[in-house]
């Protein structure tokens, strides 16, 4: 059977009964597309850096999957213990956190490698990088969000 649109035409139903998965909670299709994002920045770091290596997609994905559930949960718990001395080297000490998060992550994965310290900070600079620059095109709920430059109505 076809689906449907609601009388409101957000929410597909079939037959009067709405579909049970929604996309529109926090584990729908944004959380996945930033898991993809993230999978993607660690491929090109891996692509363009010597020291980090990834024996392919699905090493990555698995990567990304613990290296957002590290980010989660156990960052902001070391940020907070190392925050003296964060301060003191006015923030860079962030980045030693990041590259001991993305060694550790190299540790669980079979198929993704870290290898050495500045490798570690220099790759996890630039999957942060690659990563904030996809995602800022994704809104909440997964969808593509663009600027259109160009005149405007204003613009007479």
């Amino acid at each position: 059977m076809a689906a449907n649109l609601s009388p409101r035409g957000k929410r597909p139903f079939m037959d009067g009964h709405e579909l049970i998965m929604e996309w529109n909670n926090p584990m729908g299709p944004g959380l996945f597309i930033r898991w993809l994002i993230l999978t993607f920045a660690i491929l090109v770091t891996a692509y363009l850096m010597e020291g980090i290596h990834s024996s392919g997609f699905v090493a990555a994905f698995f990567a990304a999957a613990i290296l957002g559930i590290f980010n989660a949960f156990f960052r902001p718990v070391l940020l907070l213990l190392t925050l003296p001395i964060n301060v003191l080297s006015l923030g860079l000490f962030t980045f030693v956190i990041n590259a001991l998060l993305l060694s550790l992550v190299s540790l669980i994965i079979p198929g993704f490698e870290v290898f050495g310290f500045w490798s570690a900070v220099f790759g996890s600079l630039l999957i942060s990088i690659v990563s904030w620059i996809l995602t800022s095109f994704i809104d909440r709920r997964g969808h593509v969000e663009y600027i259109h430059i160009g005149s405007s109505r204003y613009d007479k």
